[in-house]
């Protein structure tokens, strides 16, 4: 079992054309190797260069909860909601209560 934090790699068999074949991906250390082979198949593969996985600070659910009602009142923003036919409906803040575009 490979320590958490280990890179992921992605590889491709590479088919006698040349093109990319079956993709798969590897947990190895950095000081590893690349692979030459398939480890299933025996099949010759190249590493593909992919953008890495990060978590950082920002993820789905921490965007959902810096741009809430609640914190955005809290930072002393004011937030308006579409209500249709120009008028906007406030949400968070304060400020009056409607505005309209017109």
């Amino acid at each position: 079992m490979y320590p958490i934090g280990m890179p992921t790699y992605v590889y491709a068999v590479v088919l006698p054309d040349g093109s990319d074949g079956r993709v798969f991906e590897v947990v190895q250390r950095m000081s590893d190797q690349p692979l030459t082979k398939d480890p299933e198949s025996g099949e010759p593969v190249r590493r593909l260069i992919t953008a890495p996985n990060l978590s950082l600070q920002w993820s789905e659910s921490a965007g959902k909860k810096k741009l809430s009602d609640k914190n955005l009142e809290r930072l002393g923003f004011t937030k308006y909601q579409n209500a249709g036919g120009g008028t906007f409906e406030k949400r968070a803040g304060a400020g009056p209560n409607a505005i309209s575009a017109d």
